[in-house]
């Protein structure tokens, strides 16, 4: 998985790189700017009970396309919606049990196990509010871009890879399937950070760990790369 994450960042790298090289001769005043993008983050869980604390890269890759729609003549101010693809993966000590009463929830102790992490997959619809200097002959500008993302859940599984037997895997069905949270995006030219704070909850409201409702939500920072 890491070897594709880092195949794609490299293309998108090279392809941006290649875009602040452009001479353009013709200079087009209908340009629009940012429409793809793929970007990588760490994963950080909120809230989590006291006793529940993350192990291991907690990673996330995201990438899709954005309609740029410019709301003045200079074409600096725009609005973007679009449609991409999120894998994000949170490591933590939380064990997840699938039982036939329902999943149980417990704490692993740092000696039971290798791995342990729930991982979804998200069909992501981002939404910003986007200012940058750009211009139509000039490729290296600044950008802040704010907004929201929607997302549903797809593809939920929990997995553990214990230290003495093989691993366990289900499709976890507590985890929420519809995701929504607020998105900064602020760079210059090629590295931008990227910020996605989760105004929902990673899990249903019934989910509890012994007595405890499991109000996890999810804060990702990390890097995105555009490209038209």
């Amino acid at each position: 998985m890491m070897r594709y994450l880092f195949g794609l960042l490299f293309l998108c790298f090279t392809g941006a790189v290649a875009q602040t090289g452009i001479d353009s001769t013709n200079v087009d005043s209908r340009y629009l700017e940012d429409q793809f993008y793929i970007g990588i983050t760490y994963n950080f869980l909120l809230n989590q009970p006291d006793d529940v604390s993350q192990r291991n890269l907690s990673y996330g890759l995201q990438a899709g396309f954005i309609k740029d729609i410019p709301l003045n003549q200079s074409r600096t101010t725009a609005i973007g919606i679009g449609v991409g693809y999120g894998v994000y993966s949170y490591y933590s000590n939380l064990k997840a049990e699938e039982t036939s009463s329902g999943n149980l929830y417990s704490i692993l102790d740092d000696n039971d196990f290798n791995r342990n992490k729930v991982e979804t997959h998200v069909l992501e619809v981002p939404f910003e509010v986007r200012w940058r200097n750009s211009t139509a002959s000039e490729y290296k500008f600044w950008r802040l871009y704010a907004g929201m993302k929607l997302g549903y859940v797809f593809g939920g599984r929990s997995k553990l890879v214990p230290t003495d037997t093989g691993k366990v895997s289900f499709y976890n069905e507590d985890i929420r399937s519809f995701q929504y949270g607020l998105t900064l995006n602020f760079g210059y030219n090629t590295f931008n950070l990227h910020a996605y704070y989760s105004l929902a909850n990673l899990f249903n409201d019934n989910v509890v760990i012994g007595s405890e409702n499991l109000n996890t939500k999810a804060l990702r920072i990390g890097l995105i790369f555009y490209i038209l």
